[in-house]
């Protein structure tokens, strides 16, 4: 019997020590998971795809945000070769723009102008991974992000914050808010970024949306996950309906005022954000947009 019992204990750790590939017999219906792109672009044209994005021109005011939304060249422009700084066939550039005086529509006063593009009525999904490859300049103050919205009106229609930035070069966030979970959200977290990768280098943000869950990615890495069951201890799971696109350039507000406290020369805007913008320096560079499904 112990002998038998030394044999057996032998065997097993003989088999414990080969490879997996040695003890799992692979299913020969093994594949990748396969996708349908049901969109894509990447403004490889040099100008603005307009049945897949309209530029927002706005009156209304939120987040005590610095700048009015237009639909111009001087803050939606497009750019190729080496300006492009390295998206091969060419990226969207949003750009604010310094414009004291400048008024809405409405009759509201700004300082600064910016680009907002929705995919709004135009484009929207439920259930998919969405991903985009952006590049960033960093300043404090300076708010571009790259986002989803649900219908008919917020939060009841589910908000998803891929990727938002607020200038610390060194991270960048990713929020979720919906019904009793939204504005000072409970779900929301950073990923800090190395030295050496930081937010002015290509980045690929990215969220991975099912029935039960939110899974945001950047760089093909999880970094945060918002559930169902997490959800619901707030409020309703409202994820479950489509939602558009929206990139976006912000300056000041908030949000960055909430981390670096700054009331001039702006609410929450940088003297340094400032004067990037002055010099047309501040962008969010995108190379691509691409929603998959399974």
């Amino acid at each position: 019997m112990l002998n038998k019992k030394l044999f057996i204990t032998v065997a097993m750790a003989a088999v414990s020590a080969l490879p997996v590939s040695a003890q799992v017999k692979k299913n020969a219906n093994d594949k990748p998971k396969q996708g349908k792109i049901i969109f894509f672009d990447d403004f490889a044209t040099g100008k603005l795809d307009r049945k897949k994005w309209t530029p927002i021109v706005t009156g209304f005011h939120v987040n005590d945000e610095l700048q009015a939304y237009v639909d111009s060249a001087e803050v939606i422009s497009f750019v190729n070769g080496a300006a492009a700084q390295g998206a091969g066939n060419g990226a969207l550039v949003l750009t604010p723009k310094y414009s004291p005086g400048f008024k809405t529509f409405d009759g509201q006063t700004f300082d600064f102008i910016s680009g907002r593009l929705v995919t709004q009525n135009k484009f929207d999904f439920t259930y998919g991974t969405a991903e985009a490859r952006i590049k960033l300049v960093a300043a404090d103050g300076l708010w571009p992000a790259w986002w989803m919205l649900g219908y008919p009106e917020w939060p009841a229609g589910g908000e998803t914050d891929i990727m938002e930035f607020i200038g610390e070069g060194d991270w960048v966030s990713a929020a979720v808010h919906g019904p009793g979970y939204s504005g000072e959200t409970p779900f929301v977290n950073r990923l800090y970024l190395a030295k050496n990768n930081d937010v002015t280098k290509w980045h690929i943000y990215a969220v991975e949306w099912t029935p039960e869950s939110l899974v945001f990615k950047y760089d093909g890495v999880p970094m945060f996950r918002v559930t169902k069951t997490m959800a619901e201890h707030y409020g309703k799971w409202v994820f479950t309906d489509k939602q558009f696109l929206i990139l976006n350039f912000a300056v000041g507000g908030i949000y960055p005022f909430k981390i670096n406290g700054l009331k001039k020369p702006y609410y929450g805007l940088s003297d340094k954000a400032l004067d990037l913008i002055k010099q047309r320096k501040a962008k969010m560079l995108v190379d691509w947009v691409k929603v998959t499904q399974y």
